[in-house]
C-alpha cells in the first residue's frame, strides 16, 4: 500500500477549484493499492486534517507524525493549478527529496505556464498559435502598437493564469486599458492575443505503458463572450464530448496533441486547448495540471473513453517523475 500525497491549495484564485479537485482525486484511488492523505499548501505551510485534527506536515522530509506514527509519502499526486505548482516553483523541494509527482517538471511547468514564452517555444516547434503582444506592468501602454500586432477584436488576460480569470476580449479600442488592468489584478505581465474565430475544443492526454494517450476531445459552446469562469464552471456552456467534428480532424488534433506532450516533455495528465478555424487548430493553451471536479473537463473525457478515473491515476502514479 503506497501513501499518496494528493496536493492541493495554493495561492492563487484557483484556490476552490484545487479544493474541489484533490476531493475528486482522494474519491477515485484505489483503496488497494493506494492510500490518499489531502495535503493543504497555503502560505508556505504543509498541512494534512487526520479525525478533524489538522497536523502540520514536517518540511525538512515532508512527513507527519500521528498516533505516534511518522507517516511518509511514496508519491505526490499534483491537485493544485496555478501557484506554485503549475508554474513549477513547487518541484524542486520534492525533487531534494527524491519524492515523485505526477506533474511536469519545474522547467517544463515554468515555461507552459509563462503563456507568451510558451507560445513563442510552441511556433519555434512548428506549432501554430494566435499572433500576441506582451505588455508588462509599469509600460507605457500603446494602444495602436498592440491593435497593429494582434488586431481587434482581440482577447486580453493574465499571462500566468488558469480557470479564466481577469480574461476580457476586447472588440474597441478604448476598451484595451480597462482590459489590461483587469488581467493587471492576477498577473504583472499581460498576453493581448489575436482573436481567432472558429470552434473552440480541447484535447486531454496523459501517458501510460510507455505510451501518449489522448482522450476524446470536447466542444466548448459558450453562452457567454468566451469560455470564462462563468462558463467553465457555472453551467453557461454547453460541453460536447466527442466534440462534433469530422473523423480526420479528430485523428489530427488527437495527433497533435500528443505530438505537443512530446514536444514539450510534458508529463502526468495535460489538456491543450484550441480554436479550429478554417479547419486549422491554433493553440490556445496548454494545462499541466487540468482541473479534476465533476465539472471539470478531464474527467468528462475519461467517461467518453470508457475508462475510468481510478485507472487513469494509477497510470499517472505510476509513470510519476522523480
Amino acid at each position: 500500500m503506497k501513501n499518496i500525497a494528493i496536493l492541493t491549495g495554493g495561492d492563487s484564485a484557483e484556490y476552490d477549484i484545487s479544493i474541489l479537485s484533490a476531493s475528486t482525486v482522494l474519491q477515485h484511488l484505489n483503496p488497494e493499492l493506494f492510500k490518499g492523505y489531502i495535503i493543504h499548501l497555503k502560505n508556505d505551510k504543509f498541512t494534512v486534517i487526520i479525525n478533524e485534527i489538522k497536523i502540520d506536515i514536517d518540511k525538512s522530509n515532508f512527513t507527519f507524525q500521528v498516533e505516534n506514527k511518522r507517516i511518509s509519502f511514496d508519491a505526490v499526486f499534483m491537485a493544485l493549478h496555478g501557484s506554485p505548482a503549475e508554474n513549477g516553483l513547487i518541484q524542486p523541494y520534492f525533487d531534494n527529496l527524491n519524492i515523485p509527482y505526477t506533474s511536469s517538471n519545474a522547467k517544463v511547468s515554468a515555461l507552459t505556464f509563462n503563456k507568451y514564452e510558451c507560445n513563442k517555444k510552441l511556433k519555434e516547434l512548428g506549432f501554430s498559435c494566435a499572433a500576441s503582444f506582451l505588455y508588462e506592468k509599469g509600460n507605457d501602454i500603446v494602444e495602436q502598437e498592440i491593435i497593429d500586432r494582434v488586431k481587434l477584436p482581440c482577447f486580453v488576460k493574465p499571462n500566468g493564469a488558469g480557470s479564466s480569470f481577469g480574461i476580457s476580449k476586447v472588440k474597441k479600442k478604448e476598451d484595451l486599458v480597462k482590459a489590461i488592468n483587469s488581467a493587471l489584478q492576477h498577473d504583472n505581465k499581460v498576453l493581448i492575443e489575436q482573436f481567432i474565430d472558429g470552434i473552440e475544443i480541447s484535447c486531454g492526454v496523459y501517458y501510460s505503458e510507455n505510451n501518449i494517450q489522448a482522450l476524446p476531445i470536447t466542444e466548448i459552446v459558450t453562452e457567454n463572450e468566451f469560455f470564462d469562469y462563468q462558463a467553465k464552471y457555472e453551467g453557461k456552456s454547453q460541453e460536447i464530448t466527442p466534440a462534433k467534428i469530422s473523423e480526420k480532424l479528430t485523428i489530427e488534433v488527437q495527433k497533435l496533441t500528443t505530438d505537443i506532450y512530446k514536444a514539450m516533455e510534458l508529463s502526468g495528465i495535460c489538456r491543450t486547448d484550441y480554436i479550429i478555424m478554417n479547419e486549422k487548430p491554433y493553440i490556445i493553451e496548454i494545462n499541466t495540471i487540468p482541473g479534476f471536479t465533476e465539472e471539470s473537463l478531464i474527467p468528462k473525457q475519461i467517461k467518453s473513453a470508457n475508462l475510468k478515473l481510478s485507472v487513469i491515476f494509477e497510470s499517472c502514479l505510476v509513470d510519476s517523475k522523480e
